[in-house]
């Protein structure tokens, strides 16, 4: 049964004046709590219609004791009496950055929004989304404010709904997804940066009074340069175990943008939704815009407990088939490139079989005759199958595939055109481009305007044409490797400043379509590395890929940094030849997520190939634990010469423990015990280590026992040195 609340009229006695919002007949606020399993967002209405935040944090444990807040905190004056609105409007008496800024119809910029009313609905098991209407007493203009909490998840989703009424267009300047009002001693700002090959940079500073603000402007590939992920923590930097610490994210696959404005009350002001850089968006009366979620969860027990509330919800929740299972695969990028052929991939599906994963991958360079795709020169947008290389088409792989016993997959970029290519000349107002200007190329394309809704129809159409062709296909991997350059739409014309936000939309329209009509494939989110990946985009996708860069030692930090926000069943990690490692560590480092490889399987020696058969059956046994139970990080690598990764089942009777050695210097090793985390203390449990090259033997006896509380107090040495630089150790509860 579907459980309803609405509140108009409560004890506070709440009135509609005769400018048509609430009004107050009492002297006490009305206290609004949005309340989870631990935390809570605490909403005040005084008397005269102004929604504040009061309050952000742990939940107490009677909500009546919330008024009492305010009176506690004895800081510099607000001048405005507006900077802890709960969504702060721009052109009224606001001193401060705005969520919301207008031109409206008369061309007024003023905005002042007032409580009307708020409501409560259920959303299914432990789910409640609570709205909350605010409108101008003097414009017909109003904003629905969306807090969607995820109550045992201790996470909340926030976004908000603007409409009017006006006689004429009203222009949004700004339009934030939500506003939070922190209050502590100090703040501490872990952010990202990074580029191709170098994604999930950390940097953490102490905020300083002004605006920091965290944003993209590339249109398409939002985190290339900077994500959308953060971290505040109050009072103290926190740790992985301590601390009070919250993690933000803009579910948007485009321009994002972030405030964070230290007040002149010491206080922390977050602005977050999409980027409103060269996007002033006309509204007409009657129409809603509804901007992106802005995801948000809070601890009280460090980082690492606040990325597990995070890792359950988005398994939960939002990515696609999280509770369910994934394709180990081959790619043959790497095995290949461009240069291939029918006969030369009928050998790889045998690789594949051999191997002893679950499907075989064909990326990129499998289309286009007039201009065939032998380089990244040409062709995208023109995805008919090389008829030199594939005579036969994808469908005869297909069916190679299934007479192998593994299943087919397939690359696409279909959100790209090369300007060498019959799609360019054919369609070419379907094409982001500047009228009269030079083009500027990103990795030699440009980008199709999804404004469209003829190009979503053509995007739609490509992925329909592959199941068509091949009905047993079973695996899609959507590349996107370009920014939006040359941002003019000719489907927009003189609203083009609507691009920025239209094309995203445009994008989730084609892949609801796909998944409405292929609900259950898997599909990798990939952008040149780990250039695209939001919460917004996953819930199209099963898996995500982190970077290009696939050097062990590198992707051990990528993965790391990416599992503050991201499950591990979401990583999508392949065995590459890059860097110095052993074939064991590399495989290894893969295995912390969904497992794949991209390696010619005819060049690996007999050792190599017969241990690669055995971690995969060991990943078999072991993906439950790491795909769906806890994670723990136990030894950060940017802190020591050891990183050490541990998940554990719910039950805490079986898990692994990954550990490599990350600083090859003399004499380097794991001189100290790892403390193992999330353990039952009055368990006993039995480490055995797995994953052993052939003819290695394991220094660590698998005959002995200790207590859980031992593990979690004192540790396991895995002994990690320069000969043993990889070791992977198998948890299960003792009999």
């Amino acid at each position: 049964m579907r459980r309803f609340i609405h509140v108009r009229h409560s004890i506070w006695l709440f009135v509609i004046g005769c400018c048509g919002y609430a009004t107050a007949q009492d002297s006490r606020p009305m206290i609004i709590p949005v309340e989870s399993k631990q935390n809570a967002v605490v909403l005040q209405v005084d008397a005269k219609g102004q929604l504040s935040t009061i309050y952000f944090g742990t939940k107490l444990s009677n909500s009546a004791t919330y008024q009492q807040i305010p009176a506690t905190y004895q800081q510099t004056v607000d001048y405005s009496g507006v900077a802890n609105a709960a969504y702060t409007a721009a052109g009224s008496k606001n001193l401060f950055e705005p969520a919301i800024a207008v031109v409206h119809a008369d061309g007024n910029n003023g905005l002042d929004l007032r409580y009307v009313s708020h409501k409560t609905i259920s959303r299914g098991p432990d789910v409640e989304e609570t709205s909350i209407l605010l409108k101008d007493p003097l414009y017909p203009f109003e904003v629905t404010l969306h807090y969607k909490v995820y109550k045992a998840a201790d996470v909340i989703e926030q976004w908000s709904v603007i409409r009017h009424t006006e006689k004429g267009n009203v222009t949004l300047q700004k339009f934030a997804s939500a506003n939070l009002y922190l209050k502590a001693s100090r703040y501490w700002l872990k952010q990202y940066h990074g580029d191709w090959v170098q994604e999930m940079q950390p940097e953490e500073s102490q905020l300083t009074h002004g605006i920091k603000t965290l944003d993209s402007k590339l249109g398409t590939r939002a985190n290339l340069f900077q994500p959308s992920v953060f971290m505040i923590s109050l009072d103290q930097p926190a740790t992985e175990d301590q601390g009070s610490v919250l993690y933000g994210s803009v579910e948007w696959s485009g321009n994002f943008r972030v405030d964070l404005e230290l007040d002149n009350l010491d206080n922390l002001r977050i602005i977050a939704g999409i980027n409103n850089y060269a996007s002033p968006y006309i509204l007409p009366a009657n129409t809603a815009f509804e901007t992106p979620p802005f995801l948000y969860t809070f601890s009280n027990k460090g980082k690492g407990d606040a990325s597990r509330k995070l890792q359950r919800w988005a398994r939960n929740y939002k990515i696609l088939d999280g509770k369910g299972e994934r394709f180990t695969l081959l790619n043959n990028w790497e095995a290949t490139y461009f240069d291939f052929d029918e006969a030369k991939l009928k050998g790889l599906l045998k690789d594949t079989k051999e191997l002893g994963v679950d499907l075989f991958l064909l990326d990129d360079g499998w289309f286009g005759n007039q201009f065939p795709r032998n380089s990244d020169h040409a062709a995208l947008g023109d995805w008919q199958e090389n008829r030199k290389k594939l005579p036969n088409g994808i469908a005869a792989l297909d069916s190679m595939a299934q007479r192998n016993g593994v299943k087919f997959g397939i690359w696409i970029e279909p959100e790209m055109v090369s300007p060498q290519s019959e799609l360019n000349a054919k369609h070419p107002d379907w094409v982001l481009r500047q009228p009269g200007r030079e083009e500027h190329y990103f990795r030699h394309q440009l980008v199709l305007d999804l404004s469209n809704p003829k190009v979503q129809d053509f995007v739609f159409q490509i992925v329909d044409s592959l199941f068509i062709k091949a009905p047993k296909l079973s695996y899609i991997k959507w590349d996107c490797n370009a920014v939006i350059y040359n941002a003019w739409s000719a489907y927009q014309g003189k609203q083009s400043s609507q691009l920025y936000v239209e094309y995203v939309r445009g994008l989730y329209k084609v892949l609801a379509r796909i998944r409405a009509k292929y609900p259950t494939v898997p599909m990798m989110l990939c952008s040149g590395g780990g250039g695209r990946v939001d919460y917004g985009a996953l819930q199209y996708f099963t898996e995500y890929w982190p970077s290009d860069n696939t050097d062990p030692l590198e992707r051990i930090f990528i993965q790391w940094e990416n599992s503050y926000f991201y499950p591990a069943i979401a990583s999508a990690n392949h065995v590459t030849d890059w860097g110095k490692q052993s074939i064991k560590f590399r495989v290894d480092v893969a295995m912390m997520g969904k497992l794949g490889f991209d390696i010619v399987v005819k060049d690996l020696k007999e050792q190599e190939r017969t241990f690669c058969k055995e971690a995969l059956t060991n990943y078999s046994a072991l993906k439950d634990v790491i795909w769906h139970g806890d994670q723990y990080r136990l030894a950060d690598p940017h802190e020591g010469s050891v990183a050490a990764v541990m998940y554990l089942d719910e039950k805490q009777s079986s898990g692994v423990m990954f550990n490599y050695l990350v600083n090859y210097r003399y004499g380097e090793g794991s001189k100290l015990p790892i403390r193992l985390k999330g353990l039952d203390p009055c368990k006993r449990y039995q480490l055995k280590e797995i994953n052993l090259y052939p003819e290695e033997v394991s220094t660590i006896p698998d005959n002995v026992t200790f207590a859980g509380d031992f593990l979690m107090t004192i540790g396991f040495n895995p002994q990690l040195n320069l000969k043993r630089t990889s070791v992977v150790i198998q948890i299960n509860e003792a009999p």
